[in-house]
């Protein structure tokens, strides 16, 4: 059958070489009505003004314009191939970070209902004897409930808009793999035909070989784009608790950790960029890699709120250093004992980054005020935009062992002018009665 339809296919184009009414051989190729022709019947007043090539010369035309869609091709089906590997890999991330965020809703809201258990149990300490009755105490128990119920509550109603969009996300992926998945079967069939149409004969080249160029063409027309799915970021969780502010402390900065590049002001509570390093006094704990400082605090125990100034900063990082971790050049060693939230303009947006382990949690307007709240029972450190009482991110149950202390960096500038600054905000109780100094050089 093989040898049979073998024979079959040599014999039509054995006939297709020669004119059925002519019988005249075919040497010409009518590239307007895509057909063989020969030498009478160019003759005809129908092919008047059409393109007329000689069929070697018409054939080695299309097979230089075959092999340069079949490479072009070739290159957007790797392109589709991996745009695909990186939908399968977004959908595994899209519900990593959905059960992420989950986690930080609950610890969240667990968090502000023993701010709120701790705030009422010190009002009643604090109520003399005599003003102290079981009625009361069942009125606060009756107001704790209410409480948890509401927290409870918005926690739900919180994780349920993560799940619809969590849901929606999973399916525009979904759908996307499918058009990917289709995309690829259509260029790797079109791309198997060209393939075998650079291998044939002249004649059999010649056939359908406008409809094999304009096919391929409408593929390499057809755009390969990921899904467009929600930010989860824009899940926008409250937070903020009144009780922060009772616990937010007076920062202040140790000269002794500032990198030469950092000036620090006489208060110690601001920093900002000079454009050559400083002539300082050598300290093992001296930062001389990136641009940062610790503070003077360091804290083991308790809880701890502070809040700092960024909006005249392009370029920042706030958190906590394990106070233990060798800092001597900013060591990956180091690195590794920070819990960091970065700020970065990108033209016209401000992007958000956390580490560990680094990920991108926002993207959108500049923060003025950043809030950093340490719980050191639960090993909770969380980030807040304080101007818009919302919650950045959180880190629960981390592995810090040793005594935590707040970092603040600007990034060093790579030439030019750099006004770069970031200021430590004082609790309400300290700015009513004390006055920002002027930022002068680092002594």
């Amino acid at each position: 059958m093989s040898r049979r339809l073998s024979l079959k296919l040599q014999q039509k184009i054995l006939e297709d070489a020669y004119c059925e009414k002519h019988l005249e051989p075919h040497l010409l190729f009518c590239d307007d009505d895509q057909i063989t022709l020969c030498d009478k019947c160019l003759q005809s007043p129908e092919h008047k003004n059409h393109m007329i090539y000689g069929v070697q010369e018409a054939a080695e035309n299309y097979r230089k314009l075959f092999q340069e869609l079949l490479n072009t091709l070739m290159e957007k089906l790797e392109v589709a191939k991996n745009l695909l590997a990186d939908e399968k890999e977004r959908m595994v991330m899209v519900q990593g970070e959905e059960q992420n965020f989950k986690e930080m809703i609950e610890s969240e809201y667990k968090m502000m209902f023993r701010l709120m258990t701790e705030e009422k149990e010190m009002n009643f300490q604090s109520l003399q004897p005599e003003l102290f009755n079981q009625d009361l105490r069942k009125a606060s128990r009756r107001q704790m409930m209410e409480f948890s119920a509401e927290l409870e509550e918005k926690s739900k109603e919180m994780i349920q808009r993560l799940n619809n969009l969590g849901r929606e996300n999973m399916n525009k992926l979904k759908e996307s793999e499918v058009r990917l998945s289709e995309q690829i079967c259509s260029i790797q069939k079109i791309t198997a035909e060209l393939q075998k149409k650079c291998g044939e004969s002249t004649l059999a080249l010649l056939q359908d070989a406008r409809y094999c160029l304009d096919h391929g063409g409408s593929l390499l027309l057809q755009c390969l784009e990921p899904a467009q799915i929600t930010d989860l970021s824009l899940c926008q969780i409250p937070g903020m608790s009144k009780m922060l502010k009772v616990l937010q402390r007076p920062i202040t900065l140790d000269p002794k950790t500032a990198h030469p590049y950092l000036v620090l002001s006489e208060d110690l509570r601001s920093i900002r960029l000079r454009n050559v390093q400083q002539d300082v006094p050598g300290n093992p704990g001296r930062f001389d890699f990136s641009a940062t400082v610790l503070g003077v605090e360091s804290f083991a125990s308790g809880r701890h709120y502070w809040e700092v100034d960024v909006q005249k900063a392009t370029e920042w990082q706030l958190g906590v250093f394990e106070d233990s971790a060798s800092r001597k050049g900013d060591t990956l060693k180091a690195s590794r004992d920070k819990v960091l939230l970065t700020g970065s303009m990108m033209g016209t947006d401000y992007t958000f980054w956390v580490f560990p382990p680094l990920k991108r949690v926002s993207l959108g307007e500049q923060m003025h005020k950043v809030g950093v709240f340490l719980d050191c029972k639960y090993r909770q450190i969380s980030f807040y935009d304080v101007t818009k009482s919302l919650l950045i991110y959180n880190f629960s149950h981390l592995a810090f062992q040793g005594a935590l202390r707040p970092i603040f960096s600007l990034c060093i500038p790579s030439g030019g002018t750099n006004s770069n600054s970031l200021s430590i905000c004082l609790p309400d109780v300290f700015s009513c009665n004390v006055t920002v100094s002027p930022l002068s050089p680092l002594v």
